[in-house]
């Protein structure tokens, strides 16, 4: 019953990935609308296109940094239904758009929903799995990212064929985001907070009831206990020598290294070019000499194929094979694609009659997101949770989803038209000279492997479990000292992983409990 309520609880927090999938993609069609582009009085290649985009991608970066403060202090669930409300808000801007103030306003919204879900949705999930399965569980996150994506091409496919008389062509898709806004802030509610905020919060029955609902197989007691007492152990070691505010997670240097694998993470996905291919990929066929509605059919089949090879990856594989070597093999795959994609465009002429070579280009393209959802896709948001420690996994999560996704993906979103027009094939190097010079070496040297570890026992994989010695400056009315330690801080040293001496700064020493 425990995972089965695990699945159930995780694919429903993933609907919050699925807004996000839905959100990022629906507007592809709706500005290819005559009648959004006659409504609104602008054209699809005008300004106000590009700020249509380009608020969405800005909201999110706000959205995932406010996520940073509303978990910690209201927890992951009310997180969760903040996220969906300010969506359904920003959906009914939209849908309901007399003027273009409107539509963008409401994208703001929506961005900003969408920052805050994709940052939220991972640590829920990853705080409430059994670390057997987390990658699985986690990686679900981008499972509906993709499925969002697929509803919202064919939503805006099968709008786009009514009369260019009807606003049913933009009106429809940019409605259809209220229902899963619905559907999410409805039944958030009934599903459990997560068990590491609650004991957090300092409602350890209310956790241990979780646990045991979330990962009781009938026989595992022991199991449950020992998970139990080693988060107790941990938050209670953090709790003892903590710092508010966001300056904490670059100061200490443990949590600084693990603040950089979050955003490393997310930076090097953004650098693989999958969000520009995403984006773009309709120029891109025009390159190779496919246009018109075989164009759309081939954006609709390579939407599709992504989280089709996403879902085998974290059904069967992710979890068995760990993160680092999906993430190296699949930096090398996606090099050699987009180097064979830059050849191919190299010798295409996009005025004569498609050829072989046409044809190949898409395959490579279709490659690149294979590819793409067998690593770095479904690992990204796996390995971000998973390495941030319990004081700094919200504010860590949030940096790392503001900074190292939205920033960084609004970037390119921006520079790559003009890219791609200046370059043409020789745009395919920029990802390709990154992830063979950063990339590449940093994942193989640096990252570590998480697979099926508790998130506590993560922590002793980076060095220690608490946070280590604090600089002398942070001592200044900020940190308690040793000698003013209330005595509940001190953790209850049961579980088996947790009988380690427990680091709590005193000056510029370490002193052990």
């Amino acid at each position: 019953m425990g995972k089965i309520f695990n699945i159930s609880l995780a694919v429903f927090a993933s609907t919050g990935s699925f807004l996000f999938g839905y959100d990022a993609g629906v507007m592809t069609d709706v500005i290819a609308s005559e009648n959004f582009l006659n409504f609104f009085h602008t054209t699809s290649d005008s300004p106000i296109i590009g700020a249509i985009n380009s608020t969405f991608n800005g909201g999110a970066v706000f959205g995932a940094l406010q996520g940073g403060l509303t978990m910690d202090r209201y927890g992951r669930k009310i997180t969760i239904l903040m996220g969906a409300l300010i969506c359904l808000v920003g959906a009914l801007l939209q849908c309901t758009a007399r003027n273009l103030a409107m539509i963008l306003v409401g994208r703001i919204f929506t961005g900003w929903a969408v920052g805050l879900l994709s940052m939220a949705v991972p640590v829920y999930n990853s705080e409430c799995a059994d670390p057997k399965i987390r990658g699985f569980i986690v990686g679900l996150s981008q499972q509906m990212i993709g499925i969002g994506f697929i509803v919202s091409t064919w939503v805006g496919y099968g709008s786009g064929t009514a009369s260019n008389s009807s606003s049913i062509q933009w009106r429809l898709p940019l409605a259809f985001q209220c229902l899963p806004c619905v559907i999410l802030a409805t039944g958030i509610m009934f599903f459990p907070e997560s068990p590491r905020h609650l004991m957090e919060t300092d409602r350890e029955e209310e956790a241990m009831k979780v646990l045991r609902k979330l990962h009781y197989n009938g026989h595992n007691d022991e199991l449950i206990q020992s998970e139990f007492h080693e988060i107790k152990t941990t938050i209670a070691a953090e709790k003892a020598i903590t710092v508010p505010g966001w300056g904490i997670m670059f100061t200490v240097p443990q949590w600084r290294t693990r603040l950089m694998h979050g955003v490393g993470v997310q930076v090097f996905t953004q650098f693989t070019g999958i969000n520009v291919i995403g984006y773009y990929q309709t120029s891109m066929y025009e390159t190779l000499g496919i246009r018109g509605n075989r164009k759309l059919l081939v954006a609709g089949i390579y939407n599709c194929i992504g989280p089709f090879a996403n879902l085998i990856f974290i059904v069967f594989l992710i979890d068995r094979v760990g993160r680092r070597k999906p993430l190296i093999w699949g930096t090398i795959g996606i090099m050699i694609a987009l180097i064979c994609e830059a050849a191919i465009n190299s010798h295409i002429n996009p005025d004569a009659a498609q050829t072989g070579l046409s044809y190949a280009g898409v395959v490579f393209l279709f490659c690149v997101t294979v590819i793409f959802s067998l690593s770095w896709g479904p690992i990204s948001w796996v390995y971000m949770s998973e390495v941030m420690p319990m004081q700094i996994r919200a504010r860590g999560n949030a940096f790392a989803t503001g900074i190292g996704n939205w920033l960084v993906s609004t970037f390119w979103a921006q520079v790559s038209p003009t890219a791609l027009k200046s370059l043409t094939w020789k745009f395919y190097f920029l990802f390709v000279a990154w992830d063979l010079v950063v990339t590449l070496p940093i994942v193989y040297f640096f990252f570590k492997e998480t697979k099926q570890m508790t998130l506590e026992d993560i922590d002793l994989l980076f060095g220690e479990r608490a946070l280590g010695t604090l600089p002398d400056d942070l001592h200044k009315g900020t940190v308690l000292a040793v000698a003013e330690h209330d005595e509940k801080a001190v953790p209850d040293v049961e579980a088996k992983s947790t009988t380690a001496p427990i680091p709590v700064p005193e000056g510029d020493k370490t002193v052990e409990i």
